[in-house]
């Protein structure tokens, strides 16, 4: 994998070798993880929803509901290399902590 500074990887690169017997593994894990992103999702909704009365009601941003839908985007951004078939490096089945971070 292609490196940024010691504690950063770059998640989207190409690998070239693939094993068959993960590409099987897969479809269990590929389910586990959707249903994992589902449960996750309606809850990250519900807090938007919420997060929009704050903001009409109080004029700012509550940071509880931020952060958990920042959580969401994140898990779903960790485990899209794997579900997407570019690794066959497994994420965690239940979200961790991740950083997303753009390059300027």
């Amino acid at each position: 994998m292609t490196e940024g500074t010691p504690s950063q990887k770059q998640l989207f690169v190409f690998e070239h070798d693939a094993g068959r017997l993960e590409l099987l593994i897969r479809i269990v894990y590929w389910i586990l993880i959707a249903i994992v992103l589902w449960v996750y999702g309606i809850i990250a909704v519900i807090c938007l929803i919420i997060q929009w009365f704050h903001i009409l009601i109080f004029g700012s941003r509550h940071e509880g509901l931020s952060d958990f839908a920042r959580g969401y985007l994140e898990y779903m951004i960790h485990v899209m290399p794997y579900t997407y078939i570019m690794t066959d490096k497994r994420p965690d089945i239940m979200p961790v902590p991740v950083k997303v971070y753009e390059e300027s």
